[in-house]
């Protein structure tokens, strides 16, 4: 297969720790954003839950953070797992990339912390999460051309995911309390828009990183990014059932609607979570056409 690296052991626990570290961050600068878009509109335990998940969130990502370096310095040595405690290895790991995006990615991170903190730390954490926003663009596939244009959709398109991704949780617990139907009703409208953006910063992205149609179905860039595709769009069709189905459901008090929207919303995470393992993936093992 045109553009695929070898995979072993090393490499599956390289995509594991992206996806886990993508995970983190994106729930850290989800539950952020959520905090302050919807701040009006949400009960005081779901703001207090979404508080709570950009801290662990954050923990998490600092740890991954550090847990990738080693991974990284072990694929990179040939050195087997000797290798992810090798200080030379560690410092070429520090030199790259990954480097880089670290610094962008720890400040975010702690940054987020302030969320706690009334008033100004909320603010604190919302520029916090841009910089999260801002390393994935320090890394990977958007380096490569056109590097000012690949930087900026990505960048708008994580932001778009991170708060889609980040309102899941606290909406499973909204389903529950008494304005829970009214943030959902208002949270349905804003992603329509959070969607229209995904969508196009989406194919754009894929326009530059693939370049042809032919080397969508003939590389295995293009194949992993048709699997991703379809997971979307199950996800964006479940999406459309809460908004146009089961959140009117609720809102109205019908039998059952809580527990529906309950198990749409957990399906949805389920699906974030394989999202997350094909994104890395791709970004792990395979080449995009473009540069090849």
């Amino acid at each position: 297969m045109s553009g695929l690296a070898p995979i072993d052991t090393i490499t599956v626990l390289a995509i594991v720790a992206k996806a886990a570290g993508t995970g983190a961050a994106l729930l850290a600068m989800g539950s952020v954003l959520f905090t302050v878009i919807f701040a009006s509109y949400a009960d005081a335990s779901v703001l207090r839950l979404a508080r709570r998940i950009a801290i662990g969130a954050a923990v998490a990502g600092l740890v991954v953070l550090a847990l990738r370096f080693g991974i990284r310095a072990a694929r990179i040595s040939g050195m087997g797992f000797e290798g992810a405690v090798d200080p030379m290895m560690l410092g070429f790991v520090w030199q790259s990339p990954l480097g880089d995006a670290a610094i962008w990615r720890g400040l975010g991170e702690v940054s987020v912390l302030a969320v706690l903190i009334p008033g100004l730390g909320r603010w604190i954490a919302v520029a916090g999460s841009f910089a999260i926003a801002g390393s994935f663009a320090q890394i990977g596939h958007s380096l490569g051309d056109p590097r000012g244009a690949l930087a900026i959709a990505l960048v708008i398109h994580i932001l778009a995911a991170a708060l889609w991704i980040g309102a899941l949780a606290p909406l499973h617990r909204a389903v529950g309390v008494a304005r829970g139907a009214g943030l959902l009703h208002h949270f349905g409208k804003v992603a329509l828009y959070g969607v229209a953006v995904l969508v196009a910063t989406g194919f754009a992205l894929a326009w530059m990183l693939v370049g042809t149609l032919l080397a969508l179905v003939s590389t295995a860039y293009g194949l992993g990014l048709l699997v991703k595709v379809l997971i979307v769009c199950g996800l964006l069709g479940i999406a459309a059932l809460n908004k146009l189905w089961l959140v009117p459901a609720l809102g109205a008090g019908r039998p059952g609607a809580k527990r529906a929207l309950r198990r749409s919303i957990s399906v949805e995470m389920i699906a974030v979570v394989l999202i997350l393992l094909a994104t890395a993936s791709l970004t792990t093992v395979t080449t995009p056409p473009v540069n090849l």
